[in-house]
C-alpha cells in the first residue's frame, strides 16, 4: 500500500481532478490512501511546524516505511524511484510519503523517516506537488511492470 500524509487541502477543482485520475490509474497496482491534515494558521513558523508535526504523527504506524519529501533530500530519477519502490515492497507492506506544509517538515519527522527524497531544488505549490508525486508513483508502477508509458 502507498500512503500519502499531506498538509493542506486541495482547493482547485483541476488539481482534484488530476489527483482522482492518478488514484484511478494506481488502483490497478496498489491500494492508495491519502490523508490530509489541516494547515495551521498562526504567525509563528515554529508553532506551525510543531502543530503540523503533531497532526502528522497521529497517522503514522510503526510498521510503515517513511519517506519525507524534503528539498535537501536525495534526488532520484524515475527509474531509480521505480527500483526503490519495487525493492521496498519486498520487506514493507506500507510505504508512506510525507509532504509538509509551507514551512516544510519538523526535524523530528525528517529524523524519524527512513529516508528523505527531493524531486528538485525548485519550490512547487503543495497542491501541484501532490499531483507530481502521484504521477511519479504511477510511472514507477508502469516501469516495474514493463508497460508502455515511461520514455
Amino acid at each position: 500500500m502507498i500512503k500519502l500524509i499531506v498538509v493542506g487541502k486541495i482547493k482547485e477543482q483541476f488539481f482534484r481532478d488530476a489527483i482522482e485520475e492518478y488514484k484511478k490509474r494506481l488502483s490497478k497496482y496498489t491500494k492508495l490512501e491519502i490523508i490530509e491534515v489541516n494547515d495551521i494558521n498562526d504567525s509563528n513558523e515554529s508553532i506551525i511546524i510543531q502543530k503540523e508535526k503533531e497532526e502528522i504523527l497521529k497517522h503514522i504506524s510503526k510498521n510503515e516505511y517513511l519517506i519525507s519529501l524534503d528539498i535537501n533530500g536525495k534526488e532520484l530519477t524515475s527509474k531509480e524511484l521505480a527500483s526503490k519502490l519495487d525493492n521496498l515492497f519486498i520487506t514493507n507492506s506500507t510505504i508512506t510519503f510525507i509532504i509538509g506544509g509551507s514551512y516544510g517538515l519538523h526535524d523530528d519527522i525528517k529524523n524519524m523517516s527512513n529516508e528523505r527524497i527531493s524531486f528538485s531544488k525548485l519550490t512547487f505549490p503543495h497542491q501541484l506537488f501532490r499531483v507530481i508525486l502521484l504521477e511519479q508513483i504511477y510511472r514507477a508502477y508502469k516501469i516495474n511492470n514493463n508497460e508502455a508509458y515511461h520514455k
